[in-house]
């Protein structure tokens, strides 16, 4: 969904809740600390170092292009391959070496992998019973040593194993085959180690909590439309803007102008818990969930799909249940009052943002609703360019959207997705309400109330940014948002269109993670959120796809009186399970999310070569990490030819940063100071920002792992209309 575009919308995690295994650690002679590597790995090392016996260690990124989805408040820490990442003049970390493990956390859900190939080539997987090893999907993880009678029908095959033992004198822990997922590079194959990779609940919903769902068709009843506390809303210029082919429709807005000159403006959030009752199956089964999952061509519903697509979702033209945040406001969006309210509401169209857009721009139409959001996106730009007087940030991502086929469902196209004023609208009405239901919530329980807080980065993480800036002739002040809003404000090229969004994008790394909490737990200044620039924010606007808003919902309902306090939220360490669960599934869904988006981009471009514009966004002393605006992809790019790679060195004005390979030639020269790489004989050099042309492919690599090639090319060969500056 585009809505986490926002900038609260911070998937990242600087730590993972998951359970761990509990390492005994050494710490290491200082002067055998290390820092980041100035080396950009080969993909020949990266293989090499997959089918090492031994315990080779390559430093570095990972091999591969990957889609640079970036939300605001993320960073990479310690991920060499993040854009305006650590550089090697960064301080040598403390390191140690694993002595022994005093308890072990093996995934209970098991590894996706595939068998290793036979080491001689052509050669396959004989009959009988073998003992052979299974090349994990993701790197970070081991091989593992099974036995399989099905070596050679398993062979082409993406299967789970799971890992029984590992004894101290093995390479490899042991384990056993669990199931056959699919063939490998097919689409719903690699859709389900993804899914499985990332912890996602697919399972369907169980008897009990389909029980717990109204049959449909639901209709509004005779209850709920005399229900004193709840106010009728139906006359309302309700509508709703949404991305294309939404469903689950969360949220709708109003706005009217009153007797006397002044407006009011009204946000409605679906009323899930009406529906969704505390201590019920499909309330337990939510929690565990927290979120709905979207991928590119699938949704993992948090809840059932009869209430996500029609019982809560405020589709136009019938009667829907809200939970309204009303505001009377004056002609230049000062607040005079706020209101909360249980609603009815039935929303008058369900836009799309293009469609509201075009609503707003065609001065011909003067129906009620492109009237209101005419004068909604005019309030919405004064909220906005107050909170950047506040020192809220305007961050980058990019975001990928695509063009599918209707019938084979593979992508025909991919680009960079365009946001228009109406995203900035819907926007600056999702942050007022939840800034507003924040304050309410805290001010009638402030020792138990879900929030979410953005800690100010510490110094050290804008390092990367200052370091960029400088070799790009600009300063940033990072010492407080305000600074740094109107630093990136004024980091602009007129020759380069897309410079400031590619600083706004490398900043974004910069920030620390946001995540929810309890109240009770932190000191009030802690609450803040940097991002926004808020003392206080929280999620109210999205329950049908967070269970977070749903908590919210709770707590809101007892400010009002209008419900009890549920007493799961006065229990501690029952509050502190459901905090940790939050953050951990959100960091999921987003991980799996950005995983489908790679998925398909490896889908597009498999079985061609395409050339496109690039911009240098790290330099490193054998080549460059690119970012592809066109694609949205980021990924490293070699200044040697693969059949050279290690037979050519690199020589480096700063020699604590590189060494150079024994009885190599010293060919390029690596300036840290100055971002910098070049040829000896000056006929190539490269900087941060600069433009080039890559080819991007789709190779296959060790382990049947399938990535996006980069190599740089002569922009003469760019097509028309393709060059960005």
């Amino acid at each position: 969904s585009t809505r986490d575009s926002r900038p609260d919308h911070i998937p990242h995690s600087t730590q993972q809740h998951t359970k761990l295994p509990s390492p005994a650690v050494e710490l290491l002679p200082e002067e055998q600390w290390r820092g980041p590597s100035a080396h950009l790995p080969t993909q020949a090392e990266l293989d090499a170092a997959d089918a090492s016996e031994g315990e080779e260690e390559v430093l570095g990124e990972d091999g591969g292009a990957h889609i640079a989805q970036v939300d605001p408040g993320e960073h990479y820490p310690g991920v060499a391959g993040a854009a305006g990442g650590d550089d090697t003049s960064a301080a040598r970390q403390p390191t140690g070496r694993v002595v022994g493990i005093i308890k072990r956390s093996w995934r209970t859900r098991g590894y996706c992998g595939s068998l290793q190939p036979p080491r001689v080539p052509g050669a396959s997987h004989g009959p009988g019973t073998a003992s052979v090893l299974v090349c994990p999907v993701e790197r970070r993880y081991p091989f593992v040593r099974i036995t399989t009678r099905q070596a050679a029908t398993l062979s082409d095959k993406r299967i789970v194993v799971a890992i029984d033992a590992w004894d101290t004198d093995s390479l490899y822990p042991t384990g056993h085959y669990v199931r056959t997922l699919g063939a490998i590079g097919d689409k719903e194959t690699e859709t389900e180690v993804l899914l499985l990779e990332n912890d996602i609940n697919t399972a369907p919903f169980t008897p009990a909590v389909h029980a717990c769902v109204p049959p449909l068709p639901w209709a509004l009843g005779e209850a709920e439309a005399a229900d004193p506390a709840r106010a009728d809303l139906r006359h309302l210029p309700v509508c709703s803007v949404d991305p294309p082919g939404c469903k689950d429709i969360d949220d709708a807005l109003h706005v009217r102008r009153l007797a006397g000159g002044n407006l009011e403006l009204g946000v409605h959030i679906a009323d899930v818990t009406h529906f969704l009752k505390p201590d019920t199956a499909m309330d337990e089964e939510a929690g565990r969930r927290a979120t709905t999952v979207y991928l590119v061509q699938r949704r993992i519903d948090m809840l059932p799909k009869p209430l996500t697509e029609d019982i809560c979702s405020l589709r136009s033209g019938v009667d829907r249940l809200a939970f309204s945040a009303i505001w009377e406001v004056t002609p230049d969006a000062q607040i005079l009052s706020t209101r909360f309210t249980k609603s009815i509401i039935r929303s008058r169209e369900a836009l799309t943002y293009a469609e509201a857009q075009a609503r707003i721009d065609d001065e011909r139409l003067t129906d009620d609703v492109s009237c209101n959001l005419r004068e909604m996106n005019r309030l919405a730009k004064i909220l906005r360019a107050r909170r950047s007087e506040r020192g809220a940030l305007s961050l980058a991502s990019p975001e990928v959207k695509f063009e599918i086929d209707t019938e084979t469902h593979d992508p025909l196209d991919v680009g960079m997705y365009q946001l228009r004023d109406t995203n900035q609208m819907v926007e600056e009405m999702m942050l007022l309400a939840n800034c507003s239901v924040a304050e309410a919530t805290l001010g009638a329980f402030p020792a138990c109330s879900l929030l979410r807080r953005h800690p100010t980065p510490a110094p050290r993480q804008f390092e990367p940014l200052l370091r960029a800036a400088a070799a790009a002739g600009f300063a940033i002040d990072a010492s407080s948002s305000k600074t740094l809003a109107a630093s990136l404000d004024g980091a602009v090229r007129a020759s380069d269109p897309y410079f400031n969004k590619l600083v706004r994008i490398m900043a974004t790394r910069c920030m620390t993670q946001a995540v929810y909490f309890n109240s009770g737990e932190l000191s009030v200044p802690e609450y803040h959120h940097y991002g926004l620039a808020a003392p206080l924010y929280t999620h109210f606007t999205s329950p049908i796809r967070r269970y977070a808003d749903v908590v919210v919902h709770r707590v809101l309902m007892a400010a009002l009186g209008l419900a009890p306090l549920p007493g799961s939220m006065r229990d501690r360490p029952r509050v502190a399970d459901t905090v940790d669960n939050l953050n951990v599934r959100h960091k999921n869904a987003q991980l799996a999310g950005r995983a489908s988006v790679e998925l398909h981009t490896l889908i597009f471009f498999r079985g061609r070569t395409v050339v496109a514009d690039a911009r240098v966004t790290r330099v490193r002393a054998n080549g460059l990490l690119v970012f592809v605006p066109k694609y949205g992809i980021e990924g490293p790019v070699h200044l040697d030819d693969a059949d050279r790679a290690g037979k050519e060195g690199v020589s480096s004005s700063a020699p604590a940063a590189v060494d150079s390979a024994p009885g190599a030639v010293p060919r390029f020269v690596y300036d840290e100071e100055k971002q910098t790489v070049s040829r000896e004989d000056g006929g190539v050099a490269y900087t941060i920002f600069d433009t080039c042309a890559v080819t991007i492919s789709v190779e296959e690599t060790a382990g049947n792992r399938r990535v996006l090639a980069l190599r740089l090319t002569d922009r003469a060969q760019l097509p028309d209309g393709e060059r960005m500056g």
